[in-house]
């Protein structure tokens, strides 16, 4: 009689279905239903509220939010900073920073218009040289990293403040240009109411998204990122896929550089940083959007364009310059700290 009250009150204190795979409450229990309810609504949480943004937008200033060229604008704007984004992506799934991907873009726009300019070589060779100086820049943050040891941070912020002292040296910090006509039009082409920078950064977001979510070395550099000490017992060479990372980052880097100078036409020597912060903060925001926990492309594609809706359209309603500034800082430091209290909420769970 004990004995079967007590299997009873076994079978009553249970929390569920089992799943006979794992040993876990099966899908059809309160407790999971709510779990998945919630990351579903968590991680695309980034896309409804770009949809509130622009139905605030439009409501307040329907005159000039609502029109063809802000649309242009707001996607005209985030290009670049989609490829640069798209770099210090690769970069931070194979567990490295890379903070000297803006002065890099800078740098790489400013020796485009020296090589055009200065040494009037032909677009051709000039693009060719820019993109391999990107890379050596890559190459020697490998080197730094993953041959002697130095933390990714501090040699990417080291890196920073040598590669602008060798952008004021190659401009003697003045401007560069006006660049030829066929590097304007390598950046400026028009198709369907999208510029060619449009494109190609549709492009590297596609081959990226590809190479990660969908080979092999992607998903080796995705479990170097996520622990190098145990991705190396597995036999995944972990230096290789940083090395990799780094060098793919800074070449990106250089190539945004290029698409900037052909944009503007005439380089400033102090072109670049700017585009970091919005970068990394769509990076740390795609980890919270689409595949939480994750660095993911699409997540960080959504990030950038919720940033660039957002300050577009408070400047538009009258905010000063420095408003879209503080609109992406805010949303970075609000991306990590929902990052991090997840991850807390993961483990205590």
């Amino acid at each position: 009689m004990s004995a079967t009250k007590s299997a009873g009150e076994r079978r009553d204190a249970s929390p569920g279905p089992v799943d006979p795979a794992g040993g876990t409450p099966a899908a059809g229990t309160p407790v999971f239903r709510r779990i998945a309810r919630y990351t579903q609504v968590g991680r695309l949480s980034g896309l409804y509220l770009w949809v509130a943004v622009i139905v605030f937008f439009a409501i307040e200033i329907p005159e000039t939010f609502l029109t063809q060229t802000t649309v242009q604008g707001i996607i005209g704007n985030q290009a670049v900073t989609v490829i640069v984004a798209t770099g210090a992506l690769i970069a931070l799934t194979s567990g490295c920073f890379d903070l000297s991907v803006g002065q890099n873009l800078g740098m790489s726009a400013v020796f485009l218009g020296w090589f055009s300019v200065n040494a009037h070589l032909s677009p051709g060779i000039a693009i060719v040289l820019t993109l391999l100086i990107g890379a050596a820049v890559g190459a020697v943050n490998a080197i730094l990293v993953v041959v002697i040891g130095i933390d990714s941070f501090i040699v990417t912020l080291g890196m920073s403040s040598v590669l602008f002292a060798i952008t004021q040296i190659v401009s003697d910090q003045h401007y560069i240009g006006p660049l030829p006509k066929a590097l304007q039009d390598f950046t400026n082409w028009q198709q369907w109411g999208l510029s060619g920078y449009d494109y190609y950064a549709i492009a590297c977001a596609i081959i990226c998204w590809m190479v990660l979510e969908h080979t092999a070395a992607g998903r080796r550099s995705a479990a170097t990122g996520a622990n190098k000490a145990a991705a190396r017992l597995v036999g995944i060479a972990t230096g290789r896929h940083q090395a990799i990372g780094l060098i793919a980052c800074a070449t990106l880097a250089g190539f945004a550089g290029i698409l900037v100078a052909g944009k503007v036409g005439t380089i400033s020597p102090t072109i670049g940083p700017e585009y970091l912060l919005p970068a990394y903060a769509a990076c740390f925001l795609s980890a919270t959007q689409l595949k939480p926990g994750r660095f993911n492309v699409w997540g960080m594609v959504l990030a950038l364009f919720l940033l660039g809706t957002g300050a577009t359209g408070l400047q538009l309603l009258g905010g000063q310059g420095w408003v879209g500034d503080m609109f992406t800082g805010v949303a970075l430091i609000i991306a990590v700290g929902f990052a991090v209290v997840t991850q807390r909420r993961r483990k205590s769970a």
